[in-house]
């Protein structure tokens, strides 16, 4: 059927007609045979060869009878069936240039240029080939067609080897439906095609159905359906094989000529190479001899499957033993040799002797041996070997072009045991451009194996090729995020990924585009001249030819024992593989970071924050499992310092990341809403340490309060510190470890404590006071008494000149007003006040200290007021405003670890009924206006008629039921007839009897079913939307708690000693100290601690240690877990199942040799017996 086609597609029919021709007969020349003959010439034998004979033409005779006109069977195949698939085909003349059928394949059809050509050639007839073999062929040949994105060319027909190659190629498209698809090339003659007639027509098939019929095919052949495309070959001739032979060796030898550059993205720093090509042989005879002896000569490599019979078992036996070839040919050809003619048997020895003089370009696959199951590594080693053999005199070129081959096939394996071997030692300066490659085409194993054989980060990652990382970036929402800064702030993200405009536009891209993004996402709170940037505010200066300590201009601020820590490749090459979402060059990258348990947080929060922004369907869900994957690295690696080491792990939490613009690890987990790490004991224990202060963590509650007012008790042990924990710790390890002179060094510790006696005294106190427990305690007895002052003054004390009291309730509101400036303008992260106030509001607690404030400034506006009015509407305010101090009390009971999680709850559950209330309001309205229009007529008092609509149904919910609509409770005296009474509402419609008029079915019923859909629907879902968010959060409420915790701990940390009222001296010491004195508080900060760089090294040096010991023990525990032990299992049976198939089909075929001995002796045995009768005869 001949479809309409496309106006682009009329183009490439136009090409074809153009240059596509096929032969046609000039005269009709008939002999007896049914077969179109040049005239004086018969037929060549037809031959079971995919690549059968030379064809012997005479080329002026056949100019004479032939003459090439516009291909006339061109389109695509249909082959039915069940697994309905489209083939492209295309009929052309066997004297078609190659270049013509290469531009064909890779323009018009819209091949991608092959990173290697797999000429598979052999027997064409049916063969048996044994179960195990079939399985290791298939596999090999699609493994190595999918890693190196290679072209597949057979001779496309159904039969032989093609058939198994189809059958390879139809088994991965069915198993692998998204990945990529194979290319099976079918170079077949046309004259020998059965059915060939249903693909004619002079415009094309699209598609032409096409029927495998084997039954009927004769001595012709049959399409395969499994190949892709096939080039049909014509030479005007009917039902005679090998036409295409030369066609197809002069198109393989035109690919292998062509130098195309693999890695295009790299422009001219990668030289091209020419495209590889490799013959796989697979049984096979006189033609595959031909055709082997022919690759050979021209040096292109061949793999022989052994085992596969014929001529692939002659060669291979001959390669590994000193038998006699005519003695191999004898034995796998079996009776097929006694009809060999002695000339024959002399062109193949002569062949084969030939062959075997260039064994270099042979490889031999033994699928017997356990070494040697993947076919597709002795494929790719084939021509591995091939090129080392004939590349030696390029030297370091040579081995370049191989590891560029590699890359290219992505095959590490390879590289690994063929490449990086004691014979060549490679230098990090010459594997830069093989990095860049593996990182841009995203080879992962590569980058790894690079960096384990030389190559140096410090070394490769300057600032130039960082920077090109980024503009070779893959698409992806980091990369649009960048474009957007660069010149597209007013596009969409599809014309930002636009080919032709994203060429351009990468190029635009700098360092500095991609530290202000990593800033965005990492947050504010991080430093900018310690991320990417930082060349950028320093005027770093890179050279080249230079290391990547030299290649920057140090600024005289930083030591230089710290620009190791600034500059560290691995940061950067990490932070390049998060925001391209990419786990396994991450996984390879994380691994060199300095700084891993703040690499991993860091890369949570960047994570998170683009799944947030991100609008893709999928990418958010990848991120985000991306990000809980990182923050159970940093979980793990956390644990296990905290198992080896407790201060040195919380040590880690609080020390200045300067790779990650000097914040905190503890910091980052918190803003990347990290829970999961947040709630680990030891994160815990360290808010605990910071939450007691000086004082020991064991003090019991009621021993800090009876402090807080008898403080003379600290002087005794009543109260235990932490600094004297601390000294007896260490008085009992130097107990422990006896060393020379510790007495003297006791005696002079005693004189130096007895001079500060009288500080250390001070110091208690300070210690005391200052801690935020006791600043906490302090700030609840003080809100209680302002909640009791606030409730005597609005119930006892309410005047309309202000009393004593209610004076002191002002100034203490004041006081807390104040305290809310301070946080609101105490900015330690430099956020600025814009930043500072969005961070402020979005607390709960403090948008209630904000609504509490005002509301008390609104009441307190009116109630001195002079009207009396306005004084008691201030009072109603005022109460209100109670309501909502309050409420803010919950916020002190956070820190109570069974309050806490509670409290949560609460919150949850509250926003549950908000959303509930919408649908509670539809019934509600629904049923109080029908219900209201039908009882009162044009009642215009606006507070009756909301009564009657909105309130009246509402209390329905909780029992109180309506007597209006019924007749039967109906009273008179209650309503007023024309709604002039405020105190009552409007009468119903009455009738002479002064009874209602309104239909009592209608009002009952509506009752009913407003009650079944309220009260039982609308209430139980809203218990079990209670229940659910219980359950829901119950589990993770511990978790929750241990999180919002810090904030609390964090706000009284920062919180002056005084409670309200007294706190205003706080105020004024630091306003004083900030604005007249211009000299801000200086004080040590638990949460951000700064070590030297000394202390620094020796801490992430151990950080790594541990790092090192997590990833070991998850491996381990990988292993033994249940899907790594099934794994392991499935492997071991896999293996033993291969084994015991070879072994069965080994003792076969060992029986049937011993069987025919055995015959051949009987055989003999009773020749010479019956001689032996006759002789006695």
């Amino acid at each position: 059927k001949h479809l309409s086609i496309t106006p682009s597609f009329q183009q490439i029919t136009k090409w074809i007609k153009e240059k596509i021709k096929k032969e046609d007969v000039k005269t009709s020349l008939e002999c007896g045979c049914e077969n179109i003959m040049w005239c004086g010439y018969s037929k060549p034998d037809t031959t079971d060869e995919a690549k059968a004979g030379d064809i012997t033409t005479d080329t002026q005779k056949k100019s004479k009878y032939f003459h090439e006109v516009p291909t006339d069977a061109f389109g695509d195949i249909n082959f039915g069936g069940f697994w309905q698939k489209n083939s492209t085909y295309m009929r052309v003349s066997a004297d078609t240039k190659p270049e013509l059928l290469y531009e064909l394949l890779t323009d018009k059809w819209k091949l991608s240029p092959p990173n290697l050509v797999v000429s598979v050639t052999g027997g064409a007839q049916h063969f048996y080939l044994k179960s195990h073999l079939r399985k290791i062929f298939h596999r090999g040949l699609i493994k190595v067609a999918q890693t190196t994105s290679a072209w597949i060319i057979t001779g496309g027909t159904h039969a032989g080897v093609m058939r198994h190659v189809g059958q390879a190629v139809r088994e991965y498209a069915l198993s692998n439906t998204r990945r990529q698809k194979i290319v099976a090339i079918g170079v077949a003659p046309w004259g020998v095609i059965h059915n060939k007639a249903a693909l004619v027509h002079d415009d094309g098939c699209f598609p032409a159905h096409y029927v495998i019929d084997t039954q009927g095919q004769g001595d012709l052949t049959c399409l395969d359906n499994n190949h892709t495309h096939f080039l049909l070959v014509d030479n005007g001739t009917n039902g005679e094989y090998g036409v295409e032979i030369e066609l197809r060796t002069e198109l393989e030898k035109y690919i292998s000529g062509l130098a195309i550059n693999l890695h295009p993205e790299l422009g001219n720093k990668v030289s091209p190479i020419k495209i590889p090509v490799v013959c796989v042989v697979v049984n096979g005879g006189f033609g595959t001899l031909k055709t082997i002896h022919s690759a050979i000569n021209k040096g292109i490599p061949c793999m022989i499957l052994e085992g596969s019979g014929r001529l692939a078992d002659v060669i291979a036996n001959l390669h590994s033993t000193s038998f006699l070839i005519h003695q191999l040919m004898q034995k796998f050809f079996g009776q097929e040799y006694e009809n060999f003619s002695t000339q024959q048997i002399v062109d193949w020895k002569l062949k084969i002797q030939e062959i075997m003089k260039k064994s270099d370009l042979l490889t031999i696959f033994r699928a017997s041996k356990d070494d040697q199951k993947n076919m597709d590594v002795a494929i790719l080693l084939a021509l591995l070997k091939a090129s080392k053999k004939t590349d030696e005199s390029l030297g370091d070129e040579s081995w370049k072009m191989r590891l560029e081959l590699a890359i290219a096939w992505n095959r590490a394996d390879l590289a690994k045991t063929e490449i990086f071997t004691e014979e060549k030692m490679w230098k990090s300066i010459n594997l830069h451009w093989a990095m860049k490659l593996a990182l841009v085409d995203n080879k992962p194993d590569f980058v790894s194996l690079l960096l384990e054989n030389g190559v140096c980060l410090e070394d490769f990652l300057d600032e130039a090729t960082l920077c090109e990382l980024y503009q070779k970036l893959p698409n992806c929402f980091f990369l649009y995020k960048m474009l957007k800064r660069v010149d597209f702030s007013g596009r969409t993200r599809k014309q930002a990924v636009d080919r032709e405009v994203l060429i351009q536009a990468r190029k635009d891209i700098s360092l500095n585009h991609v530290a202000d993004e990593v800033r965005h996402l990492l947050g504010k709170f991080t430093t900018l001249n310690c991320l990417l940037s930082f060349h950028k505010k320093h005027k770093l200066k890179f050279k080249n030819k230079v290391s990547y300590k030299a290649r920057v201009s140090i600024p005289q601020h930083i030591s230089p024992s710290s620009v190791k820590e600034i500059y560290n490749p691995g940061r950067d090459l990490f932070l390049w593989a998060v925001v391209q979402n990419n786990k396994e060059m991450a996984k390879i990258a994380w691994d060199q970071c300095r700084d891993c348990m703040s690499a991993a947080l860091a890369a949570s929060k960047i994570l998170k924050k683009m799944a947030n922004e991100s609008l893709d369907a999928d990418e958010p869900q990848e991120m985000l499992e991306l990000a809980s994957h990182y923050e159970d690295h940093a979980i793990g690696v956390f644990s296990e310092c905290y198992k080896n080491n407790e201060e040195r792990a919380q040590k880690l939490l609080v020390r200045i990341s300067r790779l990650w613009g000097k914040t905190t690890c503890l910091r980052l987990a918190l803003e990347a809403d990290n829970k999961n790490f947040v709630s680990q004991s030891g994160v815990q224990d360290l808010l605990t340490q910071i939450w007691c202060g000086e004082l020991s963590v064991n003090n019991p509650v009621w021993r800090v309060l009876v402090c807080m007012v008898f403080f003379p008790l600290i002087y005794t042990k009543f109260l235990a510190f932490r600094h004297d924990e601390d000294l007896q710790r260490k008085i009992e390890q130097n107990e422990q470890i006896r060393i020379t002179g510790a007495e003297d060094k006791e005696s002079s510790s005693k004189n130096n404590s007895d001079g500060s006696k009288q500080s250390e005294e001070y110091s208690k106190l300070e210690r005391l006071y200052c801690s935020p427990q006791v600043k906490f305690y302090g700030n609840i007895v003080s809100y209680f008494a302002f909640l009791f002052l606030f409730a005597y003054v609005l119930m006892i004390d309410f005047q309309r000149t202000p009393s004593v009291v209610e004076l002191v309730l002002y100034f203490w509101l004041f006081t807390l007003v104040c305290e809310e400036i301070r946080q609101l303008f105490y900015d330690p992260d430099h956020f600025g006040f814009y930043e500072k106030a969005k961070v402020y509001i979005k607390e709960l607690w403090n948008i209630l200290d904000v609504l509490s404030i005002l509301l008390f400034v609104l009441g307190l506006g009116f109630r001195f007021r002079l009207t009396t009015k306005l004084f008691y509407g201030g009072k109603i305010i005022l109460c209100i405003d109670f309501v909502v101090f309050c409420l803010r009390l919950m916020a002190i009971f956070t820190i109570n670890r069974t309050l806490g999680p509670k409290i949560i709850i609460v919150k949850k559950m509250m926003r549950d009924m908000f959303f509930f209330m919408f649908l509670l309001t539809i019934w509600v309205v629904a049923y109080g206006v029908a219900k209201q229009g039908i009882l009162v007529h044009n009642d215009s008092r606006l507070d009756w008629m909301m009564r009657g609509a909105i309130y009246e149904p509402y209390l329905i919910i909780f029992g109180s039921f309506p007597d209006n609509v019924d007749k039967v409770r109906f009273d008179i005296n209650s309503c007023s007839m024309n709604g002039t009474d405020p105190l009552k509402p409007k009468c119903p419609v009455l009738d002479e009897n002064q009874m209602p008029v309104f239909p009592e079915w209608i009002t009952i019923v509506m009752l009913c079913v407003y009650l079944l859909f309220a009260n039982i629907l609308l209430l139980n879902l809203l218990i079990a939307i209670f229940n659910y968010t219980f359950d829901e959060i119950q589990d993770n409420t511990d978790k929750i708690w241990k999180y919002q915790r810090y904030q609390l701990i964090k706000e009284y940390y920062s919180r002056p000693v005084p409670p309200p009222p007294f706190i205003i001296f706080s105020h004024l010491y630091l306003f004083i100290r900030k604005l007249v004195l211009w000299n801000a508080s200086a004080r040590n900060n638990e949460f951000k601690k700064d070590f030297t760089p000394k202390e620094e090294v020796k801490l992430l040096s151990w950080e790594a240690l541990m790092r090192d010991r997590y990833l070991l023990s998850a491996r381990q525990a990988k292993n033994q877990s249940i899907e790594g032990r099934i794994e392991d299992t499935s492997q071991k049976v896999t293996t033993l199942t291969e084994r015991l198939t070879r072994e069965e089909e080994t003792s076969s075929t060992a029986l049937l040799k011993k069987l025919e001995k055995l015959e051949d002796q009987v055989t003999k045995s009773l020749d010479s017996l019956k001689s032996q009768g006759d002789s006695a005869k």
